[in-house]
Formats: C-alpha cells, sequence, structure tokens
C-alpha cells in the first residue's frame, strides 16, 4: 500500500498497541507507523518520566520495580498484577496524552507493555471522544517457549530467561482474554513475516 492510501485507509488518529515484554511490539510498532506515516512514541518513555519526576510516596505501583530489585523472587502472577498496577497508574497520564494528539488531530502510534485493553476501549479521554479516532491492537504470542528464544536472541548475555519468559507469556494471556472480552483486535505474532499485513487487516 503506497503513502497515500495508507492515509486514506487510516480512520484513527491514536493507535495503541499492546502486549506483552518480548512479544514484538518494537519492531512492528516502527513498521506500523512507517506504514501510516506517522509518530511513534514508546510508553516506556513516559513510564521513565514519571519515575524522575514523582517520588515512591506519590506513586507507589511507578516505582514497585525500583524499591524491590528482586522480582524474580516473587511469584509470577504477584509480577502481573505489579504489571498491571502501573499500568493502571500510567493510564491516568496516557490519557491526557491520547486528548493531545485527539485535539491536535496528530496521528500518532504508542506502543508498549503497559497498555491495558481498557485503556483503548474508553469512550473517551479528557473529553475528547474516541468514537472509533483511538484503536487499540494486541500482539500475542502463544508459545512460552518462543519468549525464551526472543529474549536469549535479544539479550544472549543474560542467557535463558525461563522466570520471565513464563511471566510474559502469563501477561499476554490475561492481555488477549480483556481484550477480547472488550471486542478488542488480537494479532499472532508470528509469522513474523506476514504481521504488519495482519495488524493492518486488523486494524481495516
Amino acid at each position: 500500500m503506497g503513502e497515500l492510501a495508507a492515509r486514506a485507509a487510516r480512520q484513527w488518529q491514536v493507535l495503541l498497541l499492546g502486549g506483552p515484554s518480548g512479544v514484538g511490539k518494537t519492531t512492528v510498532g516502527r513498521q506500523l507507523a512507517r506504514h501510516y506515516d506517522v509518530g511513534l512514541a514508546e510508553v516506556d518513555d513516559f513510564q521513565a518520566l514519571l519515575e524522575r519526576m514523582t517520588t515512591p510516596e506519590q506513586q507507589p505501583a511507578i516505582h514497585f520495580w525500583r524499591t524491590h530489585p528482586a522480582p524474580d523472587q516473587l511469584p509470577a502472577a504477584e509480577i502481573i498484577q505489579h504489571l498491571f498496577d502501573q499500568s493502571d497508574a500510567l493510564a491516568i497520564g496516557l490519557e491526557a496524552v491520547i486528548a493531545n494528539h485527539l485535539e491536535a488531530a496528530t496521528p500518532v502510534v504508542l506502543e508498549g507493555d503497559f497498555i491495558l485493553p481498557a485503556l483503548a476501549a474508553r469512550a473517551s479521554f479528557l473529553g475528547q471522544p474516541n468514537s472509533g479516532r483511538v484503536r487499540g491492537v494486541f500482539l500475542h504470542e502463544p508459545d512460552e517457549q518462543q519468549f525464551l528464544a526472543n529474549f536469549l536472541s535479544r539479550e544472549p548475555a543474560e542467557g535463558p530467561q525461563i522466570k520471565r519468559a513464563n511471566v510474559s507469556w502469563r501477561h499476554g494471556l490475561r492481555l488477549r482474554q480483556d481484550a477480547e472480552r472488550l471486542g478488542l483486535p488480537v494479532v499472532f505474532a508470528r509469522p513474523w513475516d506476514t504481521v504488519l499485513q495482519r495488524l493492518v487487516a486488523a486494524l481495516a
């Protein structure tokens, strides 16, 4: 699809691309931004900004991993709950970012682990109606072993990250369940060579 055709096919102003760590969001987010000729932002940057500008007392969920630096000692279910708590805290700031892009009519792809399906499904953002201008899509990997392989390929010096792969797999299952319950599209990450086309089709 050419640049003009991609613009014509895009009905949204803000695209929220979610999914667990290690599923391939960053790579696909860049591809989507190029395809639609729009801006791209990573939610991790907002998390870093808020962590720098607040205290653990003000935002305990956002600072949790700094104040509890040994996640491997926590059960997977507890880690995932903290991820969702952090996502809920970040959603307050993301709502303002989304509203700003809606008001200014500046299209953008926002991608990150902390994007929840409930955020994409909101009817409005600080008074700016959604009305289809905000879309959410979630990248999914059903195979826990693939997460293990992805982390090993991306961070070979860390060795096999078995606990992290399990957490990402479980996190992805919950995101998928919530997205499907809210009627948001879920796209399988593999095969890699067709994921962009399948995402575009899901958003059409």
